[in-house]
């Protein structure tokens, strides 16, 4: 076994006693690597991870320093909310409301390259300093063990956004966002994602029995065929109405 971890971290660094990379802050995103992940998001620090589509920084939720710490990687505006990965479709619920949607939906959805847009409700536990001022949240389950053991192993939800500088290209690679891998405790290498630079279909989910596309992604048609095949319907803009 040392062996075999000791060649897929050839281009990666050195190993030390404990199977941690030295010197360099890529790793690779298999399971023998997943506690490295846990214990940085739990440390409050920065990762990033490869996903069903992009790359992207995740860090503790409930950590206001690590949330603040992703918009200074990015360069974003504070006022732009960020999505939180879950590690498996009951853990949505424990974030936001989900009793107003159709049984067997976000089942049906999840996991998968979709993030959900819901209210947070009064039981929420998600950190209010989280996107302060918005009463909704993005919430993924991605199709990726990886990140979904790192979500389970945290206790917590991931703040997940994707990895670059807000307005640039996604990463589908960690060559993509080399230039900001000293901002990270550590990068994880899954690489080159199959899905293109699209990210995941977002879609809003607070209103009953409605839907509406907030950006079509990677999943636009799939995604609206099972809304649909639930009884949703497209909510209209209120210019078009």
């Amino acid at each position: 076994m040392c062996m075999k971890i000791a060649s897929n971290l050839d281009s990666y660094g050195s190993i030390s006693k404990n199977g941690a990379a030295v010197g360099r802050v890529v790793l690779p995103a298999t399971k023998e690597y997943t506690r490295e992940a846990i214990q940085s998001i739990k440390s409050g620090k920065v990762i990033a991870v490869p996903t069903d589509t992009i790359y992207g920084f995740a860090c503790d939720a409930c950590s206001k320093e690590a949330v603040n710490r992703i918009y200074e990687i990015k360069g974003r505006k504070l006022t732009s909310p960020l999505a939180i990965c879950v590690g498996d479709v009951p853990d949505v619920m424990r974030f936001a409301v989900t009793y107003h949607l159709p049984e067997t939906l976000l089942e049906t959805l999840l996991p998968g390259p979709v993030t959900v847009v819901l209210r947070r409700g009064e039981s929420s536990i998600l950190e209010k300093s989280l996107n302060p001022g918005v009463d909704s949240v993005g919430i993924r389950v991605p199709d990726s063990d990886f990140i979904r053991n790192i979500a389970r192993g945290s206790g917590s939800a991931l703040a997940l956004t994707s990895a670059n500088l807000s307005g640039h290209p996604s990463s589908v690679s960690v060559d993509d966002f080399k230039h900001l891998w000293e901002h990270c405790a550590y990068v994880f290498d899954g690489g080159k994602l199959p899905m293109g630079r699209a990210g995941s279909t977002i879609v809003d989910l607070t209103i009953p029995g409605k839907y509406k596309i907030i950006r079509p992604g990677s999943a636009r048609e799939d995604t609206v065929a099972i809304l649909e095949r639930h009884y949703l319907v497209e909510e209209e803009d209120a210019d078009s109405a």
